[in-house]
């Protein structure tokens, strides 16, 4: 998880994906105008398809609306010219019956007086039409209605019964009532539209009831715009929509009132397909989209072209010239832009310079640890002749005493000797390996100290630690101090005499030289040699505090340790002395 979110930052903070997000906010604007197009397009499209539904429905409900406005006109002035003839059967049925056969659509024509039994109709039969619930409810509100009856009381078809109330001095009289044939209604419908379903047509009344439908009255239902009722859908104004249905597909509606708040028209419109408004909207959108994207692209491409190839090229030069390699390949960035080649024409100068620089100095550098490694090896020589003079001046002393001591005073030379051997040996000029170093001094003092009557055995422990030549002569010289004593003073109890010398580190920046001895009876050899004047517990505290330590010493029964803490200095204190040599130089 935090290498992914690693990689997702690092990939964010790049040139390109940030040129690109940038480009992506600049074309934000255009992405907006495009989508407030795209509904507008949408809207204007719905607006025309409501319309020419609008207009189907007109024409689809045309027919009807000619049979049912001659049946309202037919009941209104059937409902002024019976109120003479209600005393007159005979003389009523016969009005009637001329009006049904005059229409020759009217399957019944007749007049319902409030008490319900009927003798006035077309038929000129009476009908007793008393405790009809549909009679009631014209009582309950006496005005023009137009309802549907499934079965006719009296032809026995499906019916659309349009009524309309007949007063007598202002009370209220009955009803004149006109059957149209449902048939009628409901033939298939004319229309001039374009798709290949024509619309659904259902006529209803004030009540919300279903007075035709042209997908019969079973199939009303489905067409039916879902959460709406049709009485909801009453209006004086023409009414135009878009919804789901009851069946679930979404259908464009227009509403008509044929008779405001008598009779509507309700057209229903199928959506060829539900998904239809994405594929309108499609169009729209992926101009933009593709623009965008194309842009973004671009973008990308020009910046990896342009940029970012040729900084990649520049950081991975850079990052190898950091990490130690020099040898710099020319960069092609003909391509590049002329920035990014001024960039890399610097980068290449400087490269040079510090190349050129570089070569100089260890030029420098490797003339002056030659003439420091000869300064050291003439020293060592010198110090070697010094011993060896030393040497004969012992052979012509006369006493023992004098002997001894300038033994001691030789071996100190010849452990300086040996210190600048080592110095122009070991290592360069900056740093020194102590282990180098103290194993030629130890066994170089050993083998002085040690004969044919002397045997002395010797274990030696040294980590890999690098000083400075300020901390390794005194160090080295300590150490020569050191076995000297142990070498002098050393002894046992039984088997051979017993020296152990080891250097390493106590802590991140400290370290701890030990020499230790047995002790005990010495070997006859080292008899006569036990002088003590006390140069050398000087010379060790001298050699310590110039080495910057704090020196120890621990006798047991056994044995005598010596040890000396000091603080490891910094290599780059030897740098700077060499550099600062090198420039006075």
């Amino acid at each position: 998880m935090n290498e992914l979110k690693a990689r997702i930052n690092r990939m964010t903070e790049t040139l390109g994906f940030r040129l690109a997000f940038l480009l992506a906010v600049a074309l934000l604007p255009l992405g907006m105008v495009s989508a407030i197009q795209s509904a507008a397009t949408l809207k204007e499209a719905r607006a025309r398809s409501e319309a020419a539904l609008m207009g189907e429905t007109m024409r689809a409900a045309e027919a009807e609306l000619r049979l049912v406005q001659r049946a309202r006109g037919a009941a209104s002035t059937l409902a002024s010219l019976v109120v003479p003839l209600i005393g007159y059967p005979l003389d009523c049925s016969a009005t009637m019956r001329a009006m049904a056969r005059d229409s020759q659509v009217y399957t019944f024509v007749g007049f319902v007086p409030v008490s319900g039994v009927m003798t006035c109709s077309s038929t000129g039969e009476t009908h007793d039409l008393h405790g009809s619930e549909r009679l009631q409810r014209l009582i309950e509100n006496p005005r023009p209605m137009i309802l549907l009856s499934d079965e006719g009381s009296i032809s026995g078809q499906a019916v659309v019964n349009v009524s309309n109330p007949v007063y007598v001095g202002g009370d209220l009289a009955g009803f004149v009532t006109i059957s149209l044939p449902h048939s009628a209604l409901t033939a298939e419908p004319q229309t001039t539209s374009s798709s290949a379903t024509p619309p659904a047509l259902i006529t209803y009344n004030a009540e919300g009831d279903i007075l035709t439908s042209s997908v019969g009255l079973d199939g009303s239902e489905d067409v039916l715009p879902a959460n709406r009722s049709l009485k909801a859908l009453m209006s004086e104004q023409d009414l135009a929509f878009t919804a789901q249905s009851n069946g679930g597909r979404v259908r464009v509606y227009s509403v008509i009132p044929i008779i405001p708040d008598l009779l509507y028209a309700l057209g229903s419109w199928a959506v060829d397909d539900d998904s239809v408004w994405y594929m309108r909207v499609l169009p729209s959108l992926m101009l933009p989209a593709a623009m965008w994207g194309a842009c973004l692209l671009v973008a990308f491409l020009a910046v990896e072209r342009l940029v970012t190839t040729h900084v990649r090229s520049l950081r991975s030069a850079m990052t190898g010239f950091a990490g130690g390699k020099r040898e710099v390949v020319r960069m092609d960035m003909n391509t590049a832009p002329i920035e990014i080649r001024e960039l890399s024409d610097t980068f290449q100068q400087m490269t040079d310079t510090i190349l050129h620089d570089e070569a100089e100095m260890e030029d420098m550098i490797h003339q002056k640890e030659v003439l420091l490694r000869e300064v050291h090896h003439r020293v060592k020589n010198n110090l070697q002749l010094i011993a060896s003079i030393m040497n004969m001046q012992m052979r012509q002393a006369r006493s023992a005493e004098a002997k001894v001591l300038m033994k001691g005073l030789q071996e100190r030379v010849m452990s300086l000797a040996t210190i600048h051997r080592g110095l122009y040996q070991t290592t360069g000029l900056t740093d020194i390996r102590a282990d180098e170093l103290l194993t030629d001094i130890t066994r170089q003092v050993v083998r002085l100290a040690t004969g044919p009557g002397r045997r002395i055995e010797v274990r030696q422990d040294f980590g890999d630690l690098r000083l400075t030549p300020d901390q390794a002569v005194p160090l080295a010289l300590l150490l020569t101090e050191a076995l000297a004593n142990s070498m002098k003073y050393a002894g046992a109890r039984d088997g051979a005499p017993r020296l152990s010398v080891s250097l390493h580190r106590t802590g991140s920046a400290t370290a701890m030289l030990e020499v230790a001895n047995s002790t005990g009876e010495r070997p006859a050899a080292a008899s006569g040699i036990d002088v003590g004047t006390g140069l050398g517990a000087q010379l060790l505290s001298a050699f310590a505090q110039q080495l910057g330590g704090k020196l120890h010493t621990e006798e047991t029964a056994d044995s005598y340790v010596l040890r000396v803490e000091f603080e490891v200095r910094p290599l780059t204190e030897g740098e700077a002395r060499i550099s600062g040599g090198a420039q006075e130089g």
